[in-house]
């Protein structure tokens, strides 16, 4: 309220503090008391009646203030609607500014600007585009989504902060699917991609890999990575071209590089498509024994991908 204080029929304004209209107020709408009013006949001159109360509205405004500042950073990050919408989108699969902006119907800049604070904020990643350099693919952390999520929980209430990384997924609870990933060489990305969800699905999910532009062998990195980090023997695999599958019907055809996005618009008719905008580990020019901590990094993300497309596919015919 701004109502003047009455004092024994006399009027006494009590100066504003600096900077007392707290920027809070505009944020969270609440209305924080500045003055006070006393009832008619209050003792004029009663000066530490007037003091103490200024100090109970001086102690509100501070635990308003802490209250709104002690929001966990996903509660500030996430509940703008905007960026809740981002997060949302790119929960599906990596995405380009351009396509994000079509997809939320929002200018540019506008669409920018909130992409970085999600970007600060470690809920998103950017890569640069190989395919076009001036393109950057945008991807959602979910691991840190996830610790982001037991923070905020545990920030309400001590209860609430046990959240698992990613539920373990019942191979049994799983349809029968087929998914096909695709990468230019198909021979590191897309073979780790196969080999890892057949493992993590049992079997029960197909999965296939192709390239659209096949080398002749298996990087013998991303052999050994499949076997000394996950007891996985490929070795006796080729890679197989994309054209091979032409006709071929896929739940999910799912790309690992910027360029196989492009090469394979029109395979797997119907099916769901899904980008993963995962650097190409065979790029780093560097000996075997030199790119193979590229090699085990770039896996350890792919896994990471992959067992959170394991509770997608398990509603996908929900």
């Amino acid at each position: 309220m701004s109502t003047p204080d009455q004092l024994g029929g006399g009027r006494r304004e009590r100066a504003d503090m600096p900077g007392e209209r707290h920027r809070d107020q505009q944020d969270s709408g609440h209305l924080l008391p500045t003055r006070v009013s006393f009832p008619p006949g209050q003792a004029a001159g009663d000066e530490e009646m007037i003091d103490q109360v200024d100090q109970i509205c001086l102690m509100y405004r501070e635990v308003m203030a802490s209250s709104s500042q002690a929001a966990p950073a996903f509660v500030r990050l996430a509940g703008h609607p905007l960026r809740w919408r981002l997060l949302t989108e790119l929960a599906h699969g990596d995405l380009r500014v351009r396509e994000l902006v079509t997809l939320v119907q929002q200018p540019q800049n506008l669409v920018s600007y909130h992409l970085r604070l999600l970007r600060d904020g470690g809920l998103v990643t950017v890569t640069r585009s190989s395919f076009d350099g001036r393109d950057s693919y945008y991807h959602l952390d979910l691991d840190h989504c996830v610790e982001a999520l037991a923070a905020t929980g545990t920030a309400l209430h001590p209860a609430l902060g046990s959240v698992t990384p990613v539920p373990a997924t019942d191979p049994r609870r799983l349809p029968r699917l087929t998914v096909l990933f695709v990468c230019t060489g198909n021979s590191a990305r897309s073979p780790i991609a196969e080999a890892l969800l057949c493992r993590r699905t049992a079997g029960r999910v197909k999965a296939i890999s192709a390239g659209s532009h096949p080398k002749p062998h298996l990087h013998p990195n991303a052999v050994r990575v499949l076997r000394e980090d996950f007891g996985i023997d490929i070795a006796g695999q080729g890679p197989r071209h994309l054209d091979s599958l032409t006709g071929r019907r896929f739940d999910y055809v799912i790309t690992l590089c910027d360029k196989a996005r492009e090469a394979c618009a029109d395979i797997g008719g119907h099916a769901h498509r899904v980008h993963w905008s995962v650097p190409d580990p065979t790029a780093t020019g560097t000996s075997d024994e030199g790119s193979y901590p590229t090699f085990a990094r770039i896996a350890a993300d792919i896994d990471a991908r992959v067992r959170h497309l394991l509770p997608v596919l398990a509603t996908a015919h929900a």
